[in-house]
């Protein structure tokens, strides 16, 4: 497997097109899912030159399945970004010389031509730094929130929630009345959510996470949980806590257990062990399903994302804020250690491309 950078020529714009700038674009786990696959991080090696970068990896052989389907492709990286369009076909001139946030793919680019109806102008005095991740994590945060609702679930739990998205999803249910709650990895995590107002938040290495976090679920009622970590045990014991809670309300026994429907989302996988489900210890009214941002907007309809977006334009330097450690360009993002650096998905480290530097 290789990574580099590609010529490639740009057509004029269409009816409906522009072209942008490249000024932002940060590096999410979606994106490292891409430009990095199941490879081995220790196995990436320069091949190429400062001018034309050429990384090199080799994909363990238990992992090869996974990536089967993308063998011999080159995929272009970056979901979304921010930048200054320069060139607007007919039916999009009003565009032109605006800066906006885009969503799309191929972000990872000195430009980009796409719809019209795939940006978001920013608003004025907004940095391109500002728009870059107005898609991604806003959207998802909004998306969880919009499907508990539209399910019937009143309260949310939410693990790896010191993320930025975890910190966007808390502070979007502070303003909303939702009850949220937080599971993280270390103490330092939990002070970071506590510094933006969170209520409920557990450390699951403490020794009493698990009563701890069943006693919260009996507490807010939540029936709804959303998973970046994916593998191990975490999501099964979040499910078992929310039947340990529903059957305490129980006034009568069930051998099937309760009648309240649980429903765990898995949308990252942080943890790369396969998930495992003690299906017994939370009763047959439950559901495991995956969570991705493109189906849910897909299924929601054009009426649902227009009011989302519109709710991120309007909170982007406030609930919808995003800070970034450290700004690369596109040849430096392709130095094997700065990778391993980025790929590493530390809280608090999130790192942005700004293809203007070259």
């Amino acid at each position: 497997m290789t990574v580099s950078l590609e010529q490639v020529e740009i057509p004029d714009p269409r009816e409906d097109e522009i072209i942008v700038r490249v000024e932002a674009s940060p590096i999410n786990p979606s994106d490292l899912a891409l430009l990095r696959g199941p490879a081995d991080l220790a196995s990436f090696t320069q091949l190429g030159t400062a001018d034309a970068p050429l990384l090199s990896c080799s994909v363990p052989a238990v992992r090869l399945a996974s990536v089967r389907g993308r063998l011999g492709q080159s995929l272009p990286i970056g979901n979304e970004g921010a930048g200054t369009v320069v060139a607007a076909g007919p039916g999009a001139a009003g565009l032109e010389g605006r800066r906006v946030g885009m969503f799309g793919g191929a972000m990872y680019a000195d430009y980009r031509r796409l719809s019209s109806r795939d940006v978001i102008p920013l608003p004025d005095g907004a940095s391109a730094a500002d728009g870059a991740s107005m898609f991604i994590n806003p959207l998802t945060a909004l998306g969880f929130v919009e499907t508990a609702r539209n399910e019937g679930h009143t309260a949310i739990v939410h693990t790896a929630a010191a993320s930025n998205l975890g910190q966007m999803l808390q502070k979007i249910c502070l303003v909303d009345n939702i009850p949220l709650i937080n599971i993280v990895r270390s103490q330092a995590q939990v002070e970071i959510l506590r510094g933006i107002g969170a209520v409920h938040v557990l450390n699951s290495a403490d020794d009493d996470f698990t009563p701890r976090l069943a006693a919260l679920i009996e507490q807010t009622g939540a029936t709804i949980a959303f998973d970046a970590i994916g593998g191990g045990m975490l999501g099964s014991d979040i499910l078992q806590a929310m039947e340990q809670a529903s059957v305490q309300r129980m006034t009568e026994y069930n051998r099937y257990g309760s009648e309240t429907f649980k429903h765990l989302y898995l949308y990252g996988a942080l943890d790369l062990k396969p998930t495992t489900l003690n299906r017994l210890t939370f009763g047959f009214e439950w559901s495991v399903s995956g969570w991705l941002l493109f189906h849910f907007l897909r299924k929601a309809g054009s009426q649902v994302e227009d009011r989302l977006r519109k709710r991120v334009a309007d909170e982007l330097t406030t609930t919808f804020a995003s800070h970034y450690t450290r700004t690369v360009g596109l040849a430096e993002a392709l130095q094997p250690d700065l990778l391993r650096a980025y790929a590493r998905l530390a809280t608090g480290e999130k790192f942005l491309i700004d293809p203007t530097r070259g």
